[in-house]
């Protein structure tokens, strides 16, 4: 039913975590984006950003054609809207959620990924951009270490597609030098979806995905070397 194009990044593994969760069925079509997938002309017609993950449901709710869906956090609620799962479906809640799920879209996932980019992968140690990066996760955690921390174990009450787009961001805090000793309820919270069973079945599948996980040299020219003349 849903054509997922996909690899083993933090915005992938929301996906894959909303897929397990659901059960609905799915077909991954990997996108090897260190060797430059992200780039052919097929894909770019699914995804014009080139980046992804992207979706394609083959038997979408109007009974037309297929329907493609690029980014990550349009796909998380098309699928819930989809399914009827992991959104709540009064007014208020469903807002609740939205609210948290646009908050990762906008702050946790570009934040922490600058953060990845200029601890990890930058070819000159920048202090101030390291500096400015690790404390703006920083405030980001603690922003939601403060929203957890009134004994709720999920972001909205109960497990949504708000969970799903931020816990994939939370897993590698160490790589975003934060200590999660700072951030008690966070780090239940991170614990809590660990152990749930989709969460480990997606993992696990994406280690078969992904068998080389190292960034090399040439990688990093393809995923950080782009500009307009890319798309064009």
């Amino acid at each position: 039913m849903i054509d997922f194009y996909y690899w083993t990044t933090p915005n992938g593994h929301k996906v894959t975590l909303f897929l397990e969760e659901s059960g609905i069925p799915y077909n991954i079509k990997p996108i090897n984006i260190s060797t430059g997938a992200q780039f052919a002309p097929d894909f770019l017609r699914i995804a014009p950003n080139n980046r992804i993950p992207a979706i394609v449901d083959t038997l979408p709710e109007d009974g037309g054609e297929p329907i493609s869906i690029f980014e990550s956090g349009a796909i998380l609620l098309y699928l819930a809207d989809k399914t009827k799962k992991f959104i709540p479906h009064d007014l208020r809640g469903r807002n609740e959620c939205l609210k948290w799920l646009f908050w990762q879209m906008g702050g946790l996932g570009p934040m922490a990924g600058q953060n990845h980019h200029f601890v990890q992968y930058a070819p000159e140690k920048l202090p101030y951009a390291i500096d400015r990066y690790v404390k703006e996760t920083s405030r980001l955690y603690g922003v939601l270490n403060k929203h957890l921390s009134d004994g709720r174990d999920y972001i909205c009450g109960d497990y949504s597609i708000a969970d799903m787009a931020a816990y994939p961001w939370v897993v590698p805090h160490e790589r975003q030098r934060q200590d999660l000793n700072q951030f008690p309820a966070l780090g239940q919270w991170l614990e809590r979806i660990q152990n749930r069973p989709a969460t480990q079945k997606a993992y696990e599948m994406a280690k078969t995905i992904n068998v080389a996980p190292t960034v090399d040299e040439k990688a990093k020219s393809i995923l950080f070397g782009q500009d307009a003349k890319t798309v064009s």
